[in-house]
């Protein structure tokens, strides 16, 4: 969802969640673009005295309020591990479990309204925008969650035992307001066990793919190729990591940091027409009305080969994937000799983002939690629960991971630094939009790779010419 599964409407601009607020009369001043009535004062955040036991200062006798996306990993792990593991060092805290797959329009009013829970999943295509919460001081710093001792060991602070990068990418400004607690592997997803049956071999060019698609055609009863059409995010994201093995990750950055032209670069035109031609002549009949569960059915029942998705895919198909399926990824092909990152080159981005909202009653329950969850007890046993990767180092060793997850932990491993990510979806939800709208389009036929292009470019454009929206960079 974020990087993990999606569904739900799409995420709210921040002109539409300040624009909400002001219809609802609920203006708290850290939406500093609203106007009116200022709405309800934000309450003093409460603390209590902070020990060995407690080192983040939480209120014991204080509410915690848990909200989680109920995407492809479900919530029943916050419910079975997280939750309790909590209660277990602080019996007092009134623990409130919640779960829904929309956030933002669930808790949006909530924020406004200056009462939001202490935890939030904030994750999905219904997440509230990363990026406007920054900007409105809606957000706990977790600098001090990072800088406690570890769970496991009070020598040890929590930031030693998770992957910088997560943090990294939970930064905004180079202040960390946001914890990525899964770390999801992208690629071309298939059944093992048809493969074999079929004697199809896993290309490693993108001649050999397009030969690959070709053949499953003309076999006939199977389509070689499907994405989740209706959130066309799950192809735009194919398409940006082979732009970036044909060009190198400064493609990805300079996208990311609204550089003028970043959409008009050669490798990210190559990558959308190898794209165009898939969609042309290899798609599912019917792609674009299906959302990622059909798509993923019919995958299951025979009826397609291949797949764009993140390595929540053998959890969130956990009952329905037939016996012996044989869950299995690989990263996309080589697109041609000159390009700038090799063979294995992966999308793998921490994601399923986690929040502490600011203006809760008990914060540091929030950042507390956070804790809890980094442990690698907690981390270990989400990994086994719903066969996903975390942040915490070494939590899934001695683990036992499914056959899908081995295979995206084996293409990971072989990947080493050859690891590419892109952070403009969390940046600036509407080019998220844009892009996921006419890639559904390039993918169809209804737009050439220019006119592709052309419109991903001018909303880039426009939000780095507007004033009123924070940019970021990396």
């Amino acid at each position: 969802m974020s990087a993990g599964p999606e569904s739900g409407a799409a995420r709210p601009s921040r002109r539409e969640l300040l624009r909400g607020a002001v219809l609802a009369g609920l203006c708290p001043p850290a939406l500093s673009a609203c106007v009116g009535n200022p709405g309800p004062a934000p309450r003093a955040p409460a603390s209590g005295a902070t020990s060995a036991a407690n080192p983040l200062g939480l209120v014991e006798d204080g509410p915690l309020e848990v909200w989680i996306f109920d995407g492809g990993l479900g919530d029943g792990y916050a419910r079975t591990i997280h939750e309790p593991l909590v209660a277990s060092r602080f019996p007092r805290l009134g623990i409130r479990h919640n779960a829904t797959k929309e956030i933002a329009k669930t808790l949006q009013p909530r924020f406004a309204g200056g009462d939001p829970p202490e935890v939030v999943d904030n994750s999905g295509a219904g997440a509230m925008e990363f990026g406007a919460l920054v900007q409105d001081g809606q957000l706990t710093d977790l600098t001090p969650l990072y800088d406690a001792p570890s769970w496991d060991d009070p020598a040890v602070t929590v930031r030693e035992t998770v992957d910088p990068v997560a943090i990294e990418l939970g930064s905004y400004d180079g202040r960390p307001y946001v914890m990525n607690y899964t770390n999801t592997v992208w690629g071309i997803w298939y059944s093992r066990s048809l493969f074999e049956a079929e004697g199809w071999q896993v290309p490693r060019t993108w001649a050999r793919f397009l030969e690959l698609c070709e053949s499953i055609k003309r076999s006939g009863g199977i389509a070689p190729f499907t994405y989740a059409g209706r959130h066309p995010q799950y192809i735009y994201e194919a398409i940006l990591t082979l732009a970036a093995k044909i060009g190198g990750r400064q493609v990805l950055r300079d996208i990311d940091n609204l550089e003028e032209g970043a959409w008009r670069a050669e490798p990210v035109r190559q990558a959308a027409a190898a794209f165009a031609e898939i969609g042309a002549k290899y798609l599912l009949q019917g792609t674009a009305g299906l959302d990622h569960v059909q798509t993923q059915t019919a995958q299951n029942r025979g009826r397609v080969a291949m797949l764009p998705c993140g390595s929540w895919l053998e959890n969130e198909q956990r009952g329905s994937a037939p016996e012996g399926f044989g869950y299995a990824m690989f990263p996309l092909p080589d697109f041609g000799p000159s390009d700038a990152m090799p063979y294995g080159t992966l999308h793998a981005q921490p994601g399923e983002e986690y929040i502490v909202p600011a203006g809760s009653a008990n914060p540091r329950a929030g950042l507390e939690y956070l804790r809890a969850m980094l442990s690698r007890q907690a981390a270990g046993r989400f990994t086994e629960a719903v066969s996903t990767l975390t942040v915490v180092k070494g939590a899934s060793e001695g683990r036992v991971l499914g056959q899908g997850l081995r295979s995206a932990s084996a293409a990971l491993v072989a990947a080493g630094e050859n690891v590419v990510s892109f952070l403009f979806r969390k940046w600036y939800s509407e080019l998220h939009d844009e892009v996921a709208a006419v890639s559904g389009q390039l993918m169809n036929g209804g737009l050439t790779v220019e006119q592709w292009v052309d419109r991903a470019q001018r909303k880039a454009d426009m939000l780095r010419a507007d004033p009123s929206v924070r940019k970021f960079t990396r």
